[in-house]
């Protein structure tokens, strides 16, 4: 419990004051009138007025139980029987006035549940005391459900007494350990490895028979291993004891959720290792070792090295914060740039799933017009709440946080200050466990470079001009191929073909945009202008009725030649005929490695 001096002052005068009074009392409560009674660790509960005794209650039972009450001898008596009974009026012809500090979400449920006559300390018109609630460690306790043969738990949380199934008590620090901890409960599969002398677990929940779980796990240590030794050197020890992967396979899906030590994964379970398969991975399975590079990094770059908005976690809130292109983006940048380095992927599937990057950038409008910065304080409003217009108005700080990154560390290259992994190690060693801010990330790039990084930062990141990649690639030797572009990319929209065409997103200065095509339509077909007299198989390419389109990738089939079109889509049950005119030079990057770079525009 913290008291200010004012506050101790003013307790210290109370207690002192006397007054003559005809009223009832009680020694008890005198005797504690005003004083502080510590409740956890920074609160307390103090007696500031009150109002009868014993005897009023006994008076009121009297009075309401008349002659009813007359063979019991004694107040005490009495009393007890009252709340034994819950006869509980009576109590009421008292009352306890209660000065409490207490945790907020404490006071919610207190109030929640009994009603009372409050007034709260009003941050209005006042300035807050500056403390916090810091809970004792928690317990959770997990017992095997019945009728559930074969069940199993894994968490990271450490246990005090568990069976080797998992089930049993655990312990957790506080409530922010406890919540930063999910559990897996059912049947799974499970192995282990130590990565850099730490033990790591992984469970995998859903696989197929076909599951090859041992070139999982070998494949995970290397990641592991890799990312402790980029955070720490060949012989440096990690701050994590301990790390629990939990991977739940389903039909469809992908994503994960970092945790301080542990992740939960979600990927379909055709991109899972194969038995019987050798070589390099597929594209699928490099995405879901991809995300297990990525959520591995957060260990270090999100859970310990983390904003400053995030020290102290607000639960009953949003919890903003401009720092997402770093924390997110830079970590994209280095979750498929560890896979190579670890040896899971060669240089020619590097440079593709860069250029993959780089095109989900270039072709989304919104980079022009929101920030990376500002997408990373939208977060909460836009990033998980898309829309048809999202594209045109927003861009991922994923994405580009990963660009910025990469220009970064190629321009610490470009000019001998070394790289990008010396100032990220940096930091760690500037904030180690503990928040950083913008400012953090500009002084360890000074102190590296020798000069400001001021000017690139508000370009880069809070800036929506395009970032200078051909540039800083080709400084390094990597070319780029500007190869035509998918068909969708080129028309400026995106679209959903499960039976038919029914276009998602038009993207704003596109093709379809100038038509006037909406999120919405059914693409139904595209009629084609009349064959001019003497064309050459004019008249056996251009029917009267056009052609029925099910996919877009069929427009080339039966466009032909032709570079106007009328688009034929059906919105709110009309039939619209729309002039489309198909663009031309509308390209996507491809990435060559130096050897291929000759003759590469």
């Amino acid at each position: 419990m913290t008291l200010t001096a004012g506050q101790e002052q003013e307790i210290a005068e109370q207690r002192e004051h006397r007054a003559e009074t005809r009223r009832a009392t009680v020694a008890a409560l005198e005797e504690i009138l005003f004083e502080p009674l510590p409740v956890l660790d920074q609160g307390f509960i103090r007696v500031i007025d009150y109002m009868g005794d014993d005897a009023a209650i006994v008076q009121a039972a009297r009075v309401s139980y008349g002659r009813g009450t007359k063979h019991v001898s004694n107040d005490r008596g009495l009393i007890n029987y009252l709340m034994r009974h819950r006869h509980t009026s009576p109590f009421e012809m008292c009352e306890i006035k209660l000065h409490v500090k207490l945790p907020i979400f404490v006071a919610r449920q207190w109030i929640r549940h009994r009603t009372a006559s409050v007034n709260e300390y009003s941050a209005r018109y006042s300035i807050l005391d500056d403390g916090s609630y810091m809970p004792e460690p928690h317990e959770l306790a997990v017992q095997a459900p019945a009728g559930c043969a074969g069940w199993q738990l894994a968490t990271a949380l450490q246990p005090l007494r568990a069976g080797r199934d998992g089930f049993g008590r655990y312990q957790a620090a506080g409530y922010d350990e406890l919540v930063d901890n999910p559990v897996e409960l059912g049947p799974f599969w499970s192995g282990s490895f130590d990565a850099c002398g730490v033990p790591h677990h992984f469970v995998v929940a859903g696989a197929p028979p076909s599951f090859d779980g041992e070139r999982l796990l070998a494949d995970a240590k290397k990641i592991c291993e890799a990312a402790i030794r980029f955070w720490h050197g060949a012989r440096g020890k990690p701050p994590q004891d301990r790390y629990v992967f939990l991977l739940n396979a389903v039909h469809d899906g992908y994503g994960g959720l970092e945790h301080r030590h542990s992740t939960a994964l979600q990927c379909a379970r055709k991109d899972l290792p194969r038995l019987g398969e050798t070589g390099r991975a597929g594209e699928g399975y490099t995405g879901l070792l991809g995300l297990i590079s990525h959520e591995y990094f957060h260990t270090w770059n999100v859970k310990r090295l983390r904003p400053a908005e995030f020290a102290r976690y607000d639960y009953e809130r949003e919890n903003y914060t401009r720092l997402l292109w770093f924390f997110e983006g830079f970590t994209s940048y280095y979750d498929d740039l560890l896979l190579r380095r670890a040896g899971l992927i060669d240089d020619a599937t590097y440079l593709k799933l860069l250029a993959k990057s780089i095109n989900q950038v270039q072709q989304a409008p919104g980079r022009l017009v929101q920030s990376v910065a500002q997408a990373s304080f939208d977060a909460w409003i836009k990033y998980y709440r898309p829309d048809a217009n999202t594209p045109n108005a927003t861009i991922s700080y994923y994405s580009k946080g990963a660009l910025v990154a990469l220009c970064l560390d190629l321009t610490l290259r470009l000019e001998g200050r070394g790289t990008l992994d010396d100032a990220m190690r940096a930091l760690w060693r500037r904030c180690g466990d503990g928040p950083m801010a913008e400012a953090d990330l500009l002084a360890v790039l000074q102190a590296q470079a020798g000069r400001a990084f001021t000017r690139e930062i508000d370009a880069w990141v809070h800036g929506t001009g395009e970032l200078p990649l051909k540039a800083l690639l080709r400084a390094q030797g990597v070319r780029v191929q500007e190869d035509t572009a998918p068909l969708a990319q080129q028309l400026g929209l995106r679209v959903q073909e499960d039976a038919g065409i029914v276009v998602r997103m038009v993207l704003a200065g596109g093709a379809a945009d100038a038509a006037g095509l909406s999120p919405g339509d059914e693409w139904l077909g595209i009629e084609l202008p009349p064959a001019e007299k003497g064309a050459a198989g004019g008249a056996a390419a251009s029917p009267p009725g056009g052609w029925r389109l099910l996919k877009l990738d069929e427009m080339p089939l039966y466009a032909g030649p032709a570079r106007q079109l009328t688009a034929v889509v059906a919105r709110d049950r009309q039939l619209l005929r729309l002039p489309l005119e198909l663009p031309q030079g509308a390209t996507a990057w491809r990435l060559l490695p130096p050897a291929e770079a000759a003759g590469a525009d």
